[in-house]
């Protein structure tokens, strides 16, 4: 084909009258051919790509598959159920600490409000023996100064947990029912109320000894504590 196209040009030059060069098509009418020519050639003479790098081409730009759809939910599953998780956590921490505070707060209160009290008593019940030998769940302050009677202090269980509240109620009862008002929670301990002692021939005023140790976990581990060791100032002096 291509030695039958040198020779159709050189016998075009030799001739008076040039001829047209018959090697190229003319018009539109050959396209189709040229077209169809070209497109039998391999695909490194096209200057395209292969069959295959077109296919893998279409393929990649055909989106995501399911696969990898689920592939993605699971991973992002994952992601929201960790960030869930640190999100519990720190509501949880924040509600601890506001608890804890709370009732930190609340015992300072009430330990403020028994000193008052007992300043103000003359004599404890019980008062016997002198000194106790254990701590006590209940005390009566007698108080006849102060523009006030009688005042005691009790606590009184939780219910399905082991922690105990701190009453205060005005006379020579208490207990959790009205009219009783609750001055602390979270207690761990039933027996708040550890010492008397009025000792004599030292000239000495009564005393009442203290322990609130709180907790919002109700474990007597790590709990805040406040100690504290009350004159009876009206006491008498023996």
């Amino acid at each position: 084909m291509d030695r039958h196209r040198r020779t159709l040009r050189l016998v075009a030059r030799r001739g008076s009258t040039p001829l047209a060069d018959r090697s190229r098509p003319d018009g539109h009418a050959d396209l189709g051919h040229w077209t169809q020519e070209r497109a039998s050639r391999p695909p490194c003479a096209r200057g395209g790509r292969s069959e295959i790098a077109l296919t893998i081409a279409v393929r990649a730009e055909g989106g995501y598959s399911l696969v990898e759809m689920v592939t993605v939910m699971a991973i992002m599953g994952i992601v929201l159920a960790g960030l869930t998780q640190i999100f519990t956590s720190a509501s949880k921490a924040d509600i601890d600490m506001s608890n804890r505070f709370q009732a930190q707060q609340n015992t300072r209160l009430a330990l403020d409000k028994l000193r008052t009290d007992v300043h103000c008593a003359y004599d404890v019940s019980p008062n016997t023996p002198n000194p106790w030998t254990s701590s006590q769940s209940t005390v009566t302050l007698k108080i006849t100064s102060c523009a006030g009677g009688d005042v005691t202090w009790c606590t009184a269980a939780v219910t399905g947990s082991n922690r105990w509240d701190l009453y205060r109620q005005t006379g020579s009862s208490c207990s959790s029912a009205s009219p009783a008002i609750r001055v602390a929670k979270y207690l761990t301990t039933s027996t708040p109320f550890t010492a008397f002692s009025h000792v004599s021939g030292c000239g000495c005023l009564a005393s009442l000894s203290v322990d609130l140790p709180v907790s919002v976990k109700g474990s007597s581990a790590g709990a805040y504590r406040l100690q504290d060791t009350i004159f009876l100032r009206n006491s008498t002096r023996i």
